[in-house]
């Protein structure tokens, strides 16, 4: 979907359509949720500070996000794809992998899979969509921000190696600035730098994930559409109205400590084994720390006991003032999965 938040309250209500619309709360410590086109031009991007966002765009309008909304419209968005194929991956409620082989419409072929969705989409929810057709999950993905807003792309099995070829390696999942910066001391700038660049070397500097890379400048990718993944994590956050020390956030973990523990109450027939505790700085620089005890935690305080003590791994100097703490279990498995591995250990455990 396209600025999807801001686009559902632009349709909402007529008087926000083409005026630039950030989708935030109020209040110095918020971050943009999503901003329209209109705003995007300033340089208003989705998770930037909303103060910073304002400054960028000093006539932009603020609407707190309604995410109950959102959800309602992103499960229209849903049934419309399910017109088309039951093998939908969900990444958010704005985004999504169809596996459309087979379809149920008789299209005959993606490309026309793509437009019939789009056009029910603008028809029914007059909302946009743009949409990447491709042979896999990776390139398809790449595709789908080819031509946004409201665009289609289509990449070819034949042209796939041409179309990666001059696209700096950012483009590639799991590339960030630092593997950039890394990739590029290596002399690799473009995707068709690391494909020309020999697979063992790769691998031989970064491990399986270096084969990985060579593979998807190769545009292979054999990932299977996944309709339904199981939860691996569970967590809360809170971001605070003024920055605090370290050693004033305990109320604040064992509040959050107690909503993550009813959530994961939720998970029938799941064990968390990891407690992970996040903070983020007064400079937005991002820490985890994470325990895994000998047996799962059993409740809320035991969370919340843990989490204080990850306190201690934090290396930062004793005046660091931090703007978000967080509190998750990780690490969910089926009960049965944990039984097993439990009776494992015991047998094999030294008389």
């Amino acid at each position: 979907m396209d600025a999807y938040y801001a686009s559902v309250e632009q349709r909402d209500d007529p008087r926000l359509r083409g005026k630039p619309i950030i989708v935030a709360w109020h209040g110095a410590r918020s971050v943009v949720c999503a901003a329209s086109y209109e705003a995007r031009k300033f340089g208003v991007r989705s998770a930037m500070p909303a103060t910073r966002a304002n400054r960028l765009c000093p006539q932009a309008i603020f609407i707190a996000p309604d995410f109950a909304r959102y959800k309602a419209v992103s499960r229209q968005i849903r049934a419309i794809f399910s017109r088309h194929t039951e093998l939908i991956e969900p990444l958010s409620l704005d985004e999504a992998y169809l596996d459309v082989t087979v379809n149920k419409q008789g299209l005959r072929s993606a490309t026309e899979v793509a437009e019939s969705i789009r056009t029910a989409i603008s028809k029914e929810l007059s909302l946009t969509a743009s949409a990447g057709v491709a042979a896999n999950k990776f390139l398809a993905k790449i595709a789908s921000d080819w031509r946004k807003p409201n665009g289609l792309y289509v990449v070819r099995p034949q042209h796939a190696a041409a179309f990666l070829t001059p696209l700096p390696v950012c483009h590639l999942p799991g590339i960030g600035k630092i593997m950039a910066k890394r990739l590029a001391a290596m002399g690799i700038i473009t995707v068709g730098d690391l494909r020309t660049t020999p697979a063992p070397a790769l691998e031989c500097r970064f491990g399986q994930w270096g084969r990985r890379l060579h593979e998807l400048s190769l545009g292979i990718d054999e990932r299977p559409v996944v309709t339904q993944r199981p939860t691996l994590q569970i967590s809360t956050e809170n971001t605070f109205e003024s920055d605090l020390r370290l050693d004033e956030i305990e109320p604040h973990i064992r509040r959050l400590s107690e909503k993550t523990w009813r959530s994961y109450q939720n998970q029938l027939a799941r064990i968390a084994r990891t407690v992970v505790l996040k903070l983020k700085t007064t400079h937005f620089k991002t820490l985890t720390r994470s325990l895994t005890p000998h047996a799962p935690p059993a409740t809320a305080a035991e969370i919340a006991d843990i989490a204080c003590r990850l306190r201690k791994r934090v290396d930062l100097p004793a005046g660091t003032r931090y703007r978000l703490v967080g509190v998750g279990l990780a690490g969910l498995i089926d009960a049965e999965q944990f039984t097993a591995q439990a009776d494992l250990f015991a047998e094999n455990e030294p008389p």
